[in-house]
């Protein structure tokens, strides 16, 4: 319990600090109830167990997830991005992996490394562009100035001169050398993506295959023990979520993540007002209009759905669209053709996953009795959706450079989406009716959930049992007393008092 605060980040001072936060109670009690730890590694589990299946020799060819592909990157990618932390509060860095400890620059490189030329990816733009010229070295081996803005299809002079600060600065950083007058990765980081499978496996087999002699949240560094942190399980998911990603595009396995309950609104707030405002979509709705109607966009879809029963059949999907669209806001200063970002004007890469939200059932006696809307999220692919007829075109205004955004956009039911259509196909033979708590719902991600709970239930009942256990064997008499609280205590003699009347 004592070390529970040094290993949870969450205790922590928000921001960058290495000190104790005085916001949260530290009582023992509040420890334990308010701890991520077992989030973290429910979640690390999740991934991992999905890469281990995708990279199978004869593995599955769909992949569901319960929960959405796009909000946990989002959220994997921030839970990160504090780089004056990643020495001090996590146990990854100096870390040695196939004989070379992990560094800045490693966890950096890791961080965005989901490569994939044919969809653009990642986005040659904005904070992106750093990430897209390490990849483009990795993947075509020392290039000039010139040959690096030929690959990344950059020409603008403004756009030349970021490409040139960022190979200048990451030569500072000891990522870069430049021999000859090109730029290229030092040998020890052409290695990068590699050791970070090798950290991934050991680590991941270690704390679900197998029975390690040690805690499998420790790990061996500069001759001692380290606890594995909250920071590094973040560190570890996204690592697995991007090796995930290119082991799906690589076997063409159809990656989708399946969520029940969503407070997601940027179908109102973000893609009908920046589709409409570039007449992509006509609407007479005003923003006006748009703030009287149900607050999320699973609420809005399932209200349209009860009272337009007659028009809207079920099974439904709505149309896929990108979801960098979660960062996608009209124009700050209304310009036609632009887009800005939601925060700090910056966006999301655009073409890595595409967002829809479906119904699937409704009851045979009332018609207007449906199943709950769900939010679907799947991984895009080039062969299928990155086509001229799907693809919008919208610039970017972001420090002091006009770039492009491309995002994926099905405007309307008559753009083909083949992909779309075998999930919906797909889903629709996986429901069932015959159990109620199932209406509407993904059958194998219900059973996979049951067995979760059913597990979480037998190791609570262990717990509860080895407590009692503890609490009432004499020989540990002393010790109980004294690690138990005051109010354990209390509450302990009150009810025996109680007890005896």
């Amino acid at each position: 319990m004592n070390e529970v605060p040094e290993i949870d980040q969450s205790f922590l001072h928000p921001g960058e600090s290495t000190e104790m936060s005085l916001a949260k109670p530290l009582t023992d009690e509040a420890i334990a109830n308010n701890s991520t730890i077992p989030m973290w590694i429910m979640t690390f589990s999740e991934y991992y167990l999905a890469y281990k299946l995708a990279t199978e020799p004869n593995g599955p060819r769909i992949i569901f997830l319960d929960r959405s592909l796009a909000t946990s990157l989002a959220s994997l990618t921030y839970d990160t991005s504090k780089r004056k932390l990643w020495k001090t509060n996590g146990s990854l860095y100096g870390l040695d992996v196939d004989g070379v400890p992990i560094d800045i620059n490693d966890l950096a490189f890791g961080r965005h490394h989901i490569d994939n030329p044919s969809l653009d990816l990642p986005a040659p733009r904005g904070d992106y562009l750093r990430y897209r010229c390490w990849l483009a070295l990795e993947r075509h081996g020392p290039q000039s100035l010139d040959s690096l803005c030929t690959l990344l299809r950059i020409s603008e002079p403004d756009r030349r001169r970021r490409v040139e600060r960022i190979l200048r600065k990451s030569r500072l950083e000891g990522f870069l050398e430049e021999p000859l007058g090109t730029y290229g990765l030092k040998e020890r980081y052409t290695r990068t993506w590699t050791r970070v499978k090798i950290l991934i496996d050991t680590i991941g087999r270690r704390m679900f295959e197998e029975k390690p002699k040690q805690n499998p949240m420790r790990v061996w560094k500069n001759n001692d023990w380290h606890w594995l942190t909250t920071q590094d399980l973040a560190f570890l998911t996204l690592f697995t979520l991007n090796l995930l990603v290119e082991e799906s595009w690589r076997r063409q396995i159809l990656l989708v993540g399946l969520t029940k309950d969503t407070a997601a609104r940027d179908l109102k707030n973000h893609v009908l007002p920046v589709l409409s405002s570039n007449k992509i979509w006509s609407s007479d709705l005003t923003q006006q209009d748009l703030s009287r109607i149900p607050n999320t966009d699973r609420m809005m879809l399932q209200t349209l759905s009860v009272f337009n029963y007659e028009t809207m059949k079920v099974p439904w999907s709505l149309t896929e669209y990108d979801s960098a669209f979660l960062m996608i806001v009209p124009d700050f200063e209304k310009r036609p053709g632009f887009v800005s970002g939601a925060i700090r004007n910056k966006i999301t890469p655009e073409r890595l996953f595409l967002k829809s939200y479906i119904q699937l059932s409704q009851t045979d006696i009332d018609p207007q009795l449906r199943s709950n809307v769900l939010l679907l999220d799947r991984l895009s692919y080039p062969e299928f959706d990155y086509r001229p007829d799907s693809v919008l075109s919208f610039k970017h205004a972001y420090g002091n450079a006009e770039e492009t955004v491309s995002p994926i956009v099905f405007r309307d039911k008559t753009v083909s989406n083949r992909i779309q259509e075998l999930v919906m196909q797909t889903l629709c033979a996986m429901t069932s009716s015959s159990i109620p708590e199932l209406f509407g719902h993904n059958k194998p991600l219900f059973i996979a959930d049951k067995v979760a709970k059913w597990h979480n239930e037998e190791m609570r009942r262990i717990i509860d049992t080895t407590g009692k256990w503890l609490m009432n064997n004499p020989s540990l008499r002393h010790f109980v007393f004294y690690m138990s609280t005051f109010r354990e205590r209390r509450s302990e003699i009150e009810g025996s008092r109680r007890d005896s009347f």
